[in-house]
């Protein structure tokens, strides 16, 4: 090969490299700045920590063991409605907590139980497992009568509080939002159920029993839960009970909870607002 060949070639092959080299560092460089700009996931226990409500452990008993339930008062100087919420299918965690003390701020006295209580050995609080999966599966062990004997022991506790006006709402979310949905149909005096992108039970002649209002909270990607809508808004229908389903559209399953985090993404946040201004509206 003729020398004027040759030196075209590794010409090229120089700028090539060159423009690899730049590309590399263009790339580094935006990765350095978006992990500058990238928010932090939430720390909530840490607004937990900072929160000038007064949250504190109950210990009740049912089922034999002792069931801690997590209280946050309102900040207010007449009696408060009675809210109880029961968290998703991993327990009890850090933004359940914080979603309690954060109705709290609105005026309600909010009752959390640990429903994953003294589990087993070992196991005292969802804070004792390994991790969110242990707690998750730990979550479908558990049976449903029992979970509705600790519903009743918390529900009849907040009736007790003196600072309470007898009047008790339940939410729920995920796991959560289905156990809402089957408690209603258990204890007809409760004020109003809403259900956080969970589902009716199984069996349908329950639905006759409720009593309360039932508000469905709903992510429009959530086509799992969301596929059972229409079937139930037509048994609640045939019973004359209330059901009145709102689905968020772009939101996903568990939007409360992402929608609280400072990396959520637009859609959730969207409906996570939107849909805590309807709670508050609907437990008024």
């Amino acid at each position: 090969m003729k020398i004027y060949f040759i030196f075209p070639l590794l010409l090229s092959l120089f700028f090539i490299q060159c423009k690899n080299v730049q590309k590399t560092e263009k790339s580094v460089q935006n990765d350095q700045k978006s992990a500058e700009v990238a928010p932090a996931p939430t720390d909530f226990n840490a607004l937990l920590n900072d929160s000038p409500r007064h949250n504190e452990w109950k210990t009740l008993t049912s089922n034999d063991r002792e069931l801690y339930t997590f209280v946050t008062y309102p900040e207010i100087s007449e009696k408060a409605k009675a809210v109880i919420v029961i968290h998703e299918n991993r327990g009890l965690n850090e933004w359940a907590r914080y979603f309690a003390d954060q109705l709290a701020a609105q005026g309600y006295l909010v009752l959390a139980p640990d429903l994953l209580s003294n589990f087993k050995e070992g196991i005292e609080k969802t804070t004792d497992f390994e991790n969110s999966d242990k707690a998750r599966e730990a979550i479908y062990e558990l049976d449903d009568k029992k979970v509705t004997g600790d519903l009743d022991a918390v529900y009849n506790y907040a009736k007790s509080i003196d600072a309470a006006t007898g009047e008790v709402a339940v939410v729920g979310f995920c796991w959560g939002g289905s156990q809402t949905f089957r408690y209603a149909t258990q204890n007809p005096d409760i004020s109003s159920a809403h259900v956080f992108y969970g589902t009716a039970p199984d069996n349908d002649q329950l639905l006759e029993q409720i009593g309360a209002p039932v508000y469905g909270y709903y992510g429009g990607e959530d086509n799992r839960v969301n596929a059972t809508i229409e079937q139930t808004k037509e048994l609640m229908s045939q019973y004359g009970k209330t059901y009145e389903p709102v689905i968020y559209d772009g939101a996903g399953h568990a939007f409360m909870r992402r929608g609280a985090e400072a990396t959520s993404d637009a859609a959730n946040k969207k409906a996570h607002d939107e849909a805590w201004e309807r709670l508050l509206q609907k437990l008024e």
